[in-house]
Order: C-alpha cells, then sequence, then structure tokens
C-alpha cells in the first residue's frame, strides 16, 4: 500500500486517511495483519515509545527496514522535530543507493526519495550552523522534487529571517495603541519588571492565528509568573480587523494586545512574513530566539531566560501560520 506525497501536505493527509479505522463492507476485502501493521506504524504519533512498539509490531510482519525509515522520518516530520530528523542522516545515505521503489510506503518515485535525502542533509547543516551546506542541500532537495517545495520553504524562509534578526536591536520606548483603545503604550510599560518579552505578531484575518489562540493563552499562562511578558502585534488597521481582534480575543485577553505602527509597523522591520510568529526580546532589546508556538528553538530561549518554563501541550499548532 504506497501513499502518494509531495512531502509533507500529502504524506499527512494519506496518514490521516490511514489512520482512520476500516469497516468492512459488502464486498469489501479484509485488511491483512501486515496492512493493519503499516497503517499502525505509519500513523503512530502519540510517543517515541509507542512508535519504536509499531516498529517492533511491524517487523514480525516482515516490513522492510526502508519502510520503517520512512516512518521514523514522518513521525518527526509530523510532530515538527527538526534534530531528530537531522539525526537519521547516516541510516537515510546507507541506504541511498539501494532504494526499492517496491518496498517504499510514501514515496513515488527514486527522486522523492533523494529529495528528502537532501532536505535531511540540509535541517544536518542547520542543526551544525552551516549555512553555506543548507543551501547547498535544500536547492538540491528543490531540483529533485519541485513539488515537495512547500516543506522546504519554511526552512530556507527562516535562515533568511534569522539573519534579519541577529543584529536587531528592539527600542522598548516604542509607543503602541492598545486594541481595547486607549493612551498609547510602550513596549518598556509591557515588559515592566519581567526578564524578557514575547511578542506575537498576529492577524484576524488569519485563519491560523484564530485557531491558535486556545494555544496562545496556555503560553501566557506558562510564561507570566516566571519572568517573561507577552503582549501581541496585531498587523491589521481597519476598523473592521480590529473589531473583528476583539470579538474574537474577549474582553480580558490574553497578554497585552496593541497595534502595530501604521506609519512604521515593526513587523516589515523585523522580516515577519508568517503569521501567528512569536519572537522572544531580552529587557536589553535583543533577539532571544523566534519562532511558531510549537517551534523548538523558541521553547529553548524560553527555558534559558528561565529553566522551569516548559512548553505546555498544544492543540491547535501548525507549522504553517502564513497569513492569509
Amino acid at each position: 500500500m504506497r501513499f502518494p506525497t509531495s512531502f509533507l501536505p500529502l504524506i499527512l493527509t494519506a496518514l490521516a486517511a490511514a489512520a482512520e479505522p476500516k469497516q468492512a463492507g459488502p464486498g469489501t476485502p479484509e485488511v491483512s495483519p501486515k496492512e493493519a501493521a503499516i497503517e499502525h506504524l505509519l500513523g503512530e504519533r502519540s510517543s517515541l515509545e509507542a512508535l519504536e512498539a509499531a516498529i517492533t509490531e511491524a517487523k514480525k510482519h516482515g516490513i522492510s527496514d526502508q519502510a520503517i525509515l520512512e516512518a521514523r522520518f514522518i513521525f518527526h516530520v509530523d510532530r515538527n522535530e527538526n534534530a531528530p530528523i537531522a539525526a537519521l542522516l547516516p541510516r537515510f545515505l546507507e541506504r541511498k543507493d539501494t532504494f526499492i521503489l517496491g518496498d517504499s510506503e510514501i514515496f513515488a518515485t527514486r527522486d522523492e526519495w533523494l529529495a528528502v535525502i537532501e532536505y535531511v542533509r540540509a535541517l544536518d547543516a542547520l542543526e551544525k550552523k552551516d549555512k553555506a551546506a543548507f543551501k547547498l542541500h535544500i536547492t538540491e532537495a528543490f531540483w529533485l522534487s519541485p513539488k515537495q517545495g512547500s516543506a522546504f520553504a519554511p526552512h530556507i524562509e527562516r535562515v533568511r529571517l534569522e539573519e534579519r534578526l541577529a543584529g536587531m536591536k528592539v527600542d522598548f520606548s516604542e509607543t503602541f495603541l492598545p486594541v481595547a483603545t486607549g493612551d498609547p503604550v510602550t513596549l518598556s510599560k509591557t515588559i515592566g519588571d519581567k526578564k524578557a518579552l514575547l511578542l506575537q505578531f498576529w492577524s484576524p484575518l488569519s485563519a491560523e492565528c484564530e485557531a491558535q489562540l486556545p494555544d496562545f493563552a496556555k503560553i501566557v499562562d506558562e510564561v507570566t509568573n516566571k519572568g517573561v511578558g507577552v503582549a501581541t502585534l496585531v498587523m491589521d488597521h481597519s476598523s473592521s480587523a480590529l473589531a473583528d481582534t476583539r470579538t474574537m480575543i474577549g474582553t480580558e485577553p490574553a497578554g497585552t494586545w496593541l497595534i502595530d505602527d501604521v506609519r512604521d509597523p515593526l513587523s516589515p522591520r523585523m522580516g515577519i512574513q508568517k503569521l501567528p510568529t512569536f519572537v522572544l526580546i531580552s529587557k536589553e532589546g535583543g533577539i532571544i530566539s523566534f519562532g511558531s508556538a510549537g517551534d523548538e528553538e523558541l521553547w529553548a530561549g524560553l527555558a534559558r531566560v528561565n529553566p522551569s518554563i516548559s512548553q505546555p501541550q498544544m492543540v491547535s499548532t501548525s507549522r504553517d501560520g502564513t497569513h492569509e
């Protein structure tokens, strides 16, 4: 049973379908034990221990080592775990020249397989802070499988954003109007006596932003009593957008909600393109880390501010928060 794929989008769509229980009907062939083991293997997401148990069961049914490697890969892809993906590089390189299309559960062509190897190489380069190697391998991945570009592009965008933010210093005397109306508020007042400020860039026009409001409330609860202030900059200034924002966040929103400056907005100065995006800023105005609500790097930065901070269980976080 091969799942059609364009890397992330189609893999995850196929896995969602594969994870649905099958109901036998008249004339419907029963699912064999091997097929059931494959579906379990490719659909397992609860924990690494559960994945290892699924792999053990898969081996009992003769599922190939290549298919098991593919399952490990998509397990970490779906959980947005870049370091474990990079750690798979030696296993991928061992099988680079022995790929068997008939044993694959997710790849439709050999070039798709080779593109993923280049992608894993690119992530390995990022882990090693080797941007030249990252550019080389991610470009080769694009060349081998352009239709998987939606999986590669976010990493390129992140590298570019990292370069833009590297030398930036935020001016805490800058003022913004509150969403709920009132006098202008400085970022200095927002951070108060905290050690850092977690600044969320947000828009009511983005379905991702609205969907992740429950996650945002969890984040605020986790960090505000541990030395981190939280503020949101709303990037849309129209009266209808602000009215929608007030409706979405209610009368007692989590954190401080501000309107990005109309004349000289902070978001393009920082190079923010995807929403929602979080930027963690030190008391001195330097950038500590950034990313989406579920990014490892963002939480690593928060942990540097206060080691007791840990990521809460997210319910709606997506890898792609494109501003729509």
